[in-house]
């Protein structure tokens, strides 16, 4: 007896968040944009932010959401998730974002905020990760890609990776080491999103499951 061949899944419409050179963007653009997923908008709290030139230079729709330009920070999230709402965005990934959202955002696409983070949470959130980091003196430093809740990087860990660094002197030298992690498990957790292999444990709302065999060779927690 033959069987009907399965309906391919579309690709997941994912709007990216910026606000400088966008080298996590590129990544997204260079990997999954056009395969697993479209990237279907890009907006930056910047409108001098590198990275709306790298969307432009691919025929991604880009748009500025400076705070200055808003009564206030409700505002102008209301307006950013209009628009992204409007070109059909169904995953939002924060790649170097630096803005915090608010909960009605967060709200509005509940479960599908993403964020990069240059550290192995729950050590050193925030803004000035690597100096946190450096500070403290430790030799192994990392990257999560994690949800975003209305925590600072508090949301369930969905990738991580650590990187031995035990002679770093500076933020540039850490940095360097880890954007290729960055650039290497933000893709896959939009490939895992993308699959739908990503719940969160009802026993557990801290950890992140994945289908099995779905990220092999890449750590994961939550």
């Amino acid at each position: 007896m033959a069987h009907a061949a399965s309906t391919p899944r579309a690709p997941l419409a994912v709007a990216v968040l910026v606000s400088g050179t966008g080298t996590n963007l590129q990544a997204l653009l260079d990997t999954v944009h056009g395969q697993e997923a479209e990237i279907v908008a890009v907006a930056s709290s910047s409108a001098g932010a590198p990275a709306l030139t790298r969307a432009t230079e691919r025929g991604v729709p880009t748009a500025v959401f400076a705070r200055a330009d808003y009564s206030d920070r409700a505002a102008r999230d209301s307006a950013l998730a209009d628009w992204l709402a409007d070109r059909g965005a169904r995953l939002v990934v924060l790649a170097g974002y630096m803005e915090l959202l608010g909960a009605a955002f967060l709200e509005r696409f509940g479960g599908a905020v993403i964020n990069v983070h240059p550290s192995l949470l729950p050590a050193f959130p925030g803004l000035g990760a690597i100096e946190q980091a450096l500070q403290y003196g430790v030799k192994v430093f990392g990257v999560t890609v994690h949800f975003v809740d209305a925590g600072i990087d508090s949301g369930p860990v969905i990738l991580q990776r650590a990187v031995e660094l035990p002679s770093a002197g500076s933020p540039e030298e850490v940095l360097a080491a880890l954007r290729p992690v960055e650039h290497a498990l933000l893709p896959e957790a939009v490939r895992l999103f993308a699959r739908g292999a990503l719940s969160v444990d009802p026993a557990n709302p801290r950890r992140v499951v994945m289908s099995p065999k779905s990220a092999p060779g890449v750590e994961s927690g939550g």
